[in-house]
């Protein structure tokens, strides 16, 4: 009876990790569009740079785009957190938004490191309740 409560308990355990991979995996698909974004948003800006005008759809919402023309390209607001943005040209956009990416990057490398910690121990609970019911199977069918 001792094994059951035991095997019980490992497999709470195991779904309670499996659970936080889950969430894990999905913090990280989150970090890598933000990281595509960031990539998109880079190339855009070196793709303007030294362009007076460009030609460009607009959104408008709902799905919907204008036609329009960006002028003034060299001055880009930027995000910095926290509901602030600042006015800067490309070389300073492109500044800190490489800062971004780095931050991005940081936050996917450990929650990489997370995930993997996490299935490392899924594993050796699963390597438990297999020892458990080999034992369990052993016993009955040794009587």
């Amino acid at each position: 009876m001792e094994d059951q409560q035991k095997l019980n308990s490992l497999v709470n355990e195991i779904n309670v990790y499996k659970q936080q991979s889950e969430l894990i995996q999905q913090q990280i698909e989150l970090i890598q569009t933000s990281i595509a974004e960031v990539d998109a948003l880079t190339n855009t800006i070196n793709d303007l740079d030294g362009k007076d005008s460009v030609e460009a759809f607009v959104p408008v919402g709902a799905g919907s785009f204008i036609k329009g023309e960006l002028k003034d390209t060299d001055e880009i607001i930027v995000s910095i957190g926290a509901g602030i943005a600042v006015k800067k040209d490309a070389a300073g956009a492109l500044e800190i938004i490489t800062g971004q990416k780095k931050d991005l990057q940081d936050n996917l490398d450990k929650m990489l490191a997370n995930l993997q910690q996490v299935t490392n121990i899924v594993g050796s609970l699963t390597a438990q309740v297999e020892q458990i019911q080999a034992a369990a199977q052993g016993n009955v069918t040794g009587m």
